[in-house]
């Protein structure tokens, strides 16, 4: 943290000897993590932990983070279909309805993004870099459940230190089609259909109403569309536009990318 930073911040407390304490935010009767001047130097220099919002008790709890979006993707019998929604919030504050939550790992690979922004493309990208170091070194291309792997031991070494990420890993390899759920806590879980989001709720009803094995890519295109759709009409924390991706035996693909607005007049018309 900047110098700058920390003195602006309202987690400063400077005081001064024989004088009328001036406080920012926190007493020098609370803990914290910096400079401590020694008696009679005349200042007292403390930094709280800016990762604890500590209460009247005196217990620091982390802060709590707002997240809203709806991710999704599933397999099929022509690989996996991948879609997501496009809107950033902050709270309830809407930071953004362009936001790439599709982050393109290799030719093979694509990651989802759920959970804060940050976190979920540094360790993506992060994860690309070791996907094509894997590459260099073996002369092939990384599995699906190797590229997952590592991501999840990756983040496992933060545990428990404020990371927020909720993503899904999918690609095409050796065995066929791939996905991985892995999020911030180390969990890597294989599975067919996920959907991660505030929305995602809303994306499942779709996803169980109309998921057969057995369709077809446009079939496929149409379901993934409609379930993010459903999910931003009635998440007000997911919108913007619904981004949509095909990943086959030959890589992945970009289907689409549709305003929400439009598809609510074309479903509307079509009711």
């Amino acid at each position: 943290m900047a110098l700058a930073s920390v003195l602006n911040s309202d987690c400063a407390d400077f005081s001064f000897d024989k004088c009328q304490p001036f406080t920012h935010g926190c007493g020098p009767e609370q803990s914290g993590v910096g400079f401590d001047a020694t008696p009679g130097d005349g200042l007292s220099f403390l930094v709280k932990n800016p990762l604890g919002a500590g209460d009247e008790d005196g217990v620091e709890r982390k802060i709590e983070f707002l997240h809203g979006t709806t991710t999704l993707a599933f397999k099929f019998q022509h690989g996996v279909i991948v879609a997501v929604d496009s809107r950033a919030t902050a709270g309830s504050y809407i930071a953004s309805q362009t936001v790439k939550k599709v982050i393109e790992i290799n030719p093979y690979l694509l990651g989802t993004m759920a959970g804060g922004a940050a976190d979920c493309s540094f360790w993506e990208r992060l994860l690309a870099r070791q996907c094509r170091i894997y590459e260099l070194r073996n002369k092939e291309r990384i599995s699906v459940a190797a590229a997952s792997k590592l991501l999840a031991n990756m983040v496992y070494q933060y545990k428990g230190m404020g990371l927020s990420m909720g993503t899904m890993v999918c690609g095409w390899d050796k065995r066929g089609p791939g996905l991985y759920y892995v999020d911030s806590e180390g969990n890597r879980v294989c599975g067919d259909l996920f959907a991660v989001g505030s929305g995602s709720m809303y994306a499942y009803g779709v996803m169980d109403s109309g998921l057969r094995q057995d369709l077809s890519v446009e079939e496929a295109c149409e379901l993934g569309r409609r379930a993010i759709y459903q999910a931003t009409y009635r998440d007000a924390y997911s919108g913007g536009q619904v981004n949509l991706y095909h990943v086959h035996s030959e890589g992945w693909t970009r289907v689409s990318q549709e305003d929400v607005l439009m598809l609510h007049q074309q479903y509307k018309d079509q009711a």
